[in-house]
């Protein structure tokens, strides 16, 4: 607040006057204020104030003579003006004080020069808002003339508004170029005798530093439109160049110019020396000055090609360490860049002035192409070319992870179609089986068959979760588990993996936490992280793969000194090998989609990368470590899961037995699914269990049954569907049903429809499902119902 009520001190009883005490305050009162608008620059409401304080001196005057009365009026302690007035000043953002009616009483210097002497009230139309709201609430906020601005209900009687307007930051290339040509390095460079001018596309002057002002533009004040550069420099026969301010008998000038884009249009930076520097002005302390205040990559080059001089940012770009600087250009670039550099400096130096620029490979990184901008140079002395070079490495990099990211939204959008229709074919094959297996036992000469084809069935599904894990769409159905117990469920299955060559080693700590992850998604990952290993130690004919568990503790989290890691508890799993190891320049790669160190045609590069989004979506970490020759480590870190009994206990009771009386149900089922194959295979499965089954094929039909009246004890969907979709049809059956429980069923991840599906009383089960799962689900829908 700028003003607060400041209490009287040392007050004493006056002798018969107080009846003049108030005349007196509101003298007082009236001097603070007219002193107030003197400070702020409101001089006709000083008067005012100033007005009324002489005429109440003049009054108590009067009735003192009068009345004959000794008036003596106690001390005051009045409010610090000077503090008063720097308050408002002491921002560097815009600052007014009104009244309720949103006239200006009081401004400090950032808003008059970003506002002039307009109320903020009538800047935009929400103002007129935030005004109403703070008079309503004594404070209101809002976004309005480029800033978010502050309003508050402030004084005695709170009646005055103090707006506070935060400027947001220019990200505009132009408005930041005029900060810095205006600002203070605008003044360093005029104190270097540089004179630094921004013009835009059309030549008008945009912003100029001090240096500039005071020699070209001394009568600023009186200009109205901004001036074309054109307007304040005039070219002589000769060549030369002189300020129009100063006539032609001043001393001519060197023109440099700097443009803000690579292609040399739109608006520049204009520097200008003073020519009596001579032929060593490329050499001058001025001119590197300024090559290191700029923030791209500058360098000069002579008329025999060598280079002259060059700035930080140009040496960072290039990648020349230390103070070294090379001979020529071309020593910069690839063998085959070296040619084409030579004659575009060649061509710039002798030739007329021009400038130009073309991909170039660095031979410190031949693989990134970057722009380098070459341009000519005319009276600057010994420098005949300036090469412009920008770092690009963290665009190029963006450009990549842009393209990953592309590829693997095109890869995932591609699985999930597949992985529709594909566990449709699989639901119907493993359901058909399951149903042929009741009819036979083992030992009959078609259950081994069956069997088989069950198997190879369920290791399709297996492919296609693996699939769309890489994109992170996956259904996961995580589980509170043990790793130790999920190592052991795969060891078998890695020991013929690895084959006789590499040695499997499992070594399992103590105290480990307990995690919740999805188990066959774990497995997944030992597996691909054990395939992997095998490839690497291929090359050494063979090796070993050792697979270790333990426990890490928040406190040797919090000394490992991660900035990805969070502290908490963990179980880390990790997997070695001894393999020929991954270079340092390739290992933060390894997780990138479509990356591989395989020869053409022996890998996909989704391994790795499926194993980092199984991981990340199990809420875990995984980091690698390797050296050439040596090996590699992966090692994945999974929060501990807390586990309390009762749910646990109370989780398990309903799958605590297999046998088929406690999956026998009764009542009507409404089965709606346009596939016919799954739909006759749930049919069956539903009527062998119990149920009474009504079938539909797609929602229109299925609301039909449901109009008609018919006891429905569970309705069981598809949920993509032709015409209309089971999420459509499950809201407009609640409407007459709202107690009906829903059971859909989906090919697609459980994650994609999360936003469709998003209704009460819900249940989901992926495709493809054995005839058990189904039944299963169902019971689960309608004992919680």
């Amino acid at each position: 607040m700028l003003f607060e009520q400041l209490d009287l001190a040392d007050s004493r009883p006056l002798d018969g006057g107080v009846r003049w005490l108030v005349p007196a305050l509101v003298a007082a009162a009236a001097a603070s204020g007219a002193l107030i608008f003197y400070l702020v620059g409101q001089p006709l409401f000083g008067g005012l104030f100033m007005a009324g304080f002489i005429a109440m001196l003049v009054a108590a005057f009067i009735i003192d003579r009068r009345s004959g009365t000794r008036v003596e009026i106690a001390p005051m302690v009045l409010p610090d003006l000077e503090l008063v007035g720097s308050a408002l000043s002491a921002s560097r953002d815009p600052v007014a004080m009104t009244d309720g009616e949103g006239a200006l009483r009081a401004v400090n210097a950032a808003y008059r020069e970003r506002f002039q002497d307009r109320s903020p009230a009538g800047l935009a139309e929400p103002m007129k808002d935030l005004l109403e709201a703070a008079l309503c609430d004594g404070r209101a906020e809002g976004e309005a003339a480029s800033a978010k601005v502050l309003v508050m209900r402030a004084g005695q009687k709170q009646d005055l508004f103090i707006w506070h307007f935060a400027m947001e930051a220019p990200t505009d290339t132009i408005e930041v170029a005029a900060r810095r040509v205006s600002g203070a390095m605008g003044e360093r460079l005029g104190k270097a005798g540089v004179l630094a001018v921004l013009v835009d596309g059309d030549g008008l002057l945009v912003a100029a530093n001090g240096a500039f002002t005071d020699r070209a533009l001394p009568d600023l004040g009186n200009r109205g439109a901004a001036p074309n550069i054109e307007e304040l420099i005039t070219h002589g026969d000769d060549g030369s160049i002189r300020l129009a301010a100063e006539g032609l008998d001043a001393s001519p000038l060197r023109l440099v110019t700097v443009p803000l884009e690579q292609d040399g249009s739109g608006a520049a930076t204009m520097l200008l020396f003073d020519s009596e520097q001579g032929s060593g002005l490329a050499a001058s302390a001025n001119v590197q000055v300024l090559l290191e205040m700029l923030p791209i990559g500058l360098a000069l080059v002579d008329r025999d090609g060598r280079f002259l001089m060059m700035n930080r940012a140009f040496r960072i770009a290039a990648g020349i360490p230390g103070e070294e600087m090379p001979a020529y250009p071309g020593d910069l670039v690839v063998k085959e860049d070296k040619a084409a550099v030579a004659d575009a400096v060649r061509r710039n130096a002798r030739g007329p002035a021009m400038s130009g620029d073309f991909p170039v490979r660095l031979a410190r990184q031949p693989g990134e192409p970057v722009a380098l901008t070459v341009a000519g140079l005319r009276g600057l002395g010994d420098a005949a070319v300036l090469l412009l070079l920008k770092d690009n490495s963290e665009e190029a990099k963006l450009k990549r992870q842009i393209a990953q990211a592309t590829k693997m939204q095109a890869v995932g959008q591609l699985a999930g179609g597949v992985a529709h229709d594909f566990n449709n074919i699989l639901t119907a094959i493993i359901g058909h089986c399951d149903l042929m297996l009741m009819r036979h036992t083992p030992g009959d000469t078609d259950y081994d068959d069956v069997q088989q084809i069950k198997s190879n069935s369920n290791r399709a599904a297996g492919l296609t979760r693996q699939l769309l894990a890489f994109s992170r769409q996956q259904t996961l159905r995580p589980q509170i588990l043990q790793l130790p117990d999920v190592i052991s469920e795969v060891s078998h299955l890695l020991k013929r993996l690895l084959g006789e060559t590499v040695q499997l080693v499992v070594k399992h700590g103590r105290d480990l936490g307990a995690v919740r992850a999805d188990p066959g998604q774990l497995e997944q990952v030992i597996v691909n992280l054990a395939v992997n290993a095998r490839d690497a130690m291929a090359g050494k004919g063979g090796g070993t793969l050792t697979i270790q568990t333990y426990s890490i503790k928040a406190d040797q989290v919090a000394d490992l000194g991660s900035e990805i890691l969070p502290i908490a508890d963990y179980s880390a799993l990790s997997v070695a090998d001894s393999g020929s190891g991954i270079p340092a320049a390739i290992l933060g790669k390894v997780f990138e989609p479509f990356f591989t160190t395989k020869e053409v045609g022996k890998g996909t590069g989704l391994g790795l990368s499926t194993v980092y989004g199984i991981v990340k979506q199990s809420g875990g970490y995984i980091f690698a470590d390797s050296k050439v020759g040596e090996g590699t480590r992966f090692t994945i870190y999974l929060p501990v899961h807390q586990v309390e009994e009762e749910p646990k206990n109370k989780r398990r009771k309903p799958n605590s037995g297999d046998s088929n009386n406690e999956l026998w149900g009764t009542g009507t089922i409404l089965l709606v699914e346009d596939e016919p194959m799954v739909r006759t295979v749930a049919e069956r499965a539903l009527t062998r269990h119990g149920y009474k089954v009504l079938t539909a094929t797609n929602g229109e039909e299925a609301l039909e049954i449901v109009e008609r009246g018919d006891e429905i004890a569970l309705l069981v969907s598809d949920v993509v569907m032709p015409l209309m979709d089971g999420p459509t049809m499950v809201r407009e059956a609640r409407k007459t049903r709202p107690k009906l429980p829903i059971l859909f069923m989906s090919g697609y991840a459980e994650e994609q429809l999360r936003k469709s599906i998003d209704i009460a009383n819900v249940a989901f089960l992926p495709k493809p499902f054995s005839v058990q799962e189904l039944a299963e689900a169902v019971r689960r829908a309608l004992t919680t119902k």
